[in-house]
């Protein structure tokens, strides 16, 4: 089993590893299209939720559609500051310690990138339950990074 690092272990084991590239300028159109398609991806989420039964696979196709928003949306609050990652977990490390005003919880994401992974590489599907642990939290992670981006895109202009 993998053991559990914290975000500044990750980030320097990320940063040591050149996984951070230095962008020469913020390309704004871009990071407007892929705002665009995590809005889209919530959107979809939207539809589908209220024909989700409890035993259904389609708790795992709303955790993803929620995780791939996020991800995006980080994605594209990295290219702001000029950075873009070769991955999610050294995006989200660099977020939580170079943005901590955001208030991500590191151990959080962790549990949904991991959970993601499960989905994606190996299988494992996701509960209603598990849908339910992360509700919440992952639209509140997705309002607080699109509302920064939404500031920075004003400051950029």
């Amino acid at each position: 089993m993998p053991q559990f690092k914290t975000n500044k272990e990750i980030f320097t084991e990320c940063e040591s590893n050149g996984f951070f590239t230095q962008l020469e300028e913020i390309d704004s159109a871009k990071i407007r299209h892929m705002v665009s398609l995590a809005l889209a991806d919530l959107e979809g989420a939207k539809y589908i939720l209220p024909l989700t039964k409890t035993n259904n696979y389609a708790w795992s196709l709303l955790y993803k559609m929620h995780y791939d928003a996020f991800h995006q949306l980080a994605e594209a609050f990295l290219r702001l500051n000029k950075f873009k990652c070769n991955n999610h977990q050294c995006l989200f490390a660099y977020i939580c310690k170079k943005h901590s005003e955001l208030e991500f919880d590191w151990g959080f994401l962790e549990k949904v990138r991991t959970k993601r992974n499960g989905i994606q590489y190996y299988g494992e599907p996701v509960t209603q339950e598990n849908w339910k642990e992360i509700n919440i939290s992952i639209k509140l992670y997705i309002n607080a990074i699109k509302k920064a981006i939404e500031e920075k895109l004003k400051i950029n202009k």
